[in-house]
């Protein structure tokens, strides 16, 4: 109950009509910090005021204007899909003129008058800026350019401008429109928030013409009978028996032959031994093939 409560309280504070809110007047208490950069700590801010000094091309004051931009969440419900909005979003004034703004926003959020494109050499990163947090009034002057060029007003919060706090300000004849200014020139990406019966339908009949999905029956697959495990031999096999049994008979004679050897002298006749060892089964083989190559005769039987 307790959060329900609260969030009424906001939306009653966001959404309160402006004829019950008491603005602050930021113009009296701003300190000057030089190079046209006004500011005071209840969150009011201009930039780039310039009251005296003419742009280049510009050989007098052309006329002295005065104008009251009016900011805020009320102005945008005249564009759809849009949230902030300036009451005006259009401007125009002619070459050289002396022009005071006078900024009043009147949500509880920080809004900005932002004008972008100026000379660099008279207006610091090339804008006039004035700013003010909450409901609050502020004002600031600037000369503008010569020549006919179109510049952008908008606020630099984030997301203000792309939510409709954008306008256009014309000096002369300007040099063209901007796009996506509201009320003005067309969205450069529009909105669309209707869905017409004949699109309902459109869809509808591009679902019926889907082919059902086809549902295939699992395939049973055939089990493999495990090959059998493999035994591991014996721990002692015959092989290892055998090589046991001639070890224990040769281990005498072998002791007596290499007594007194070091272990070189005693590997190279080791070598020796092996080799006249092969030497021997190969002749007793040889002479036993011969022997069968002899006898082939009365040994095979005749065809």
């Amino acid at each position: 109950m307790l959060k329900l409560l609260s969030v009424a309280a906001l939306i009653a504070l966001f959404s309160a009509p402006v004829s019950a809110i008491e603005y602050e007047e930021h113009d009296g208490m701003l300190m000057d910090h030089g190079d046209g950069h006004l500011m005071d700590m209840a969150g009011g801010m201009v930039m780039g005021q310039n009251t005296s000094t003419l742009p280049g091309g510009c050989d007098k004051i052309s006329e002295t204007k005065e104008i009251t931009v009016h900011a805020g969440h009320k102005y945008a419900e005249k564009f759809p899909g849009r949230m902030f909005a300036f009451d005006t979003q259009e401007f125009n004034f002619k070459p050289c003129t002396k022009l005071t703004v006078h900024f009043v926003n009147e949500d509880n959020i920080r809004h900005q008058w932002m004008m972008h494109g100026l000379p660099k050499y008279l207006y610091p990163k090339g804008m006039f800026h004035i700013e003010a947090s909450g409901p609050s009034k502020i004002s600031g002057t600037l000369i503008l350019p010569p020549g006919d060029k179109t510049y952008l007003v908008h606020c630099d919060i984030a997301q203000h401008m792309e939510k409709g706090m954008k306008a256009q300000l014309k000096v002369g004849k300007g040099d063209g429109d901007l796009p996506s200014i509201p009320g003005v020139t067309a969205l450069v990406v529009a909105d669309d928030y209707k869905v017409t019966l004949e699109q309902l339908n459109a869809k509808a009949h591009a679902d019926a013409l889907l082919p059902e999905p086809v549902v295939v029956a699992p395939v049973a697959t055939a089990k493999v009978a495990a090959p059998a495990p493999v035994k591991e031999d014996s721990l002692i096999s015959g092989v290892t028996v055998i090589g046991l049994a001639i070890g224990l008979f040769a281990a005498p004679y072998l002791a007596r032959r290499y007594q007194g050897l070091s272990v070189s002298e005693a590997i190279t006749h080791i070598f020796a031994d092996i080799r006249a060892i092969i030497e021997l089964i190969a002749k007793q083989v040889s002479a036993l093939l011969k022997l069968v190559g002899l006898n082939k005769d009365k040994v095979l039987p005749e065809k």
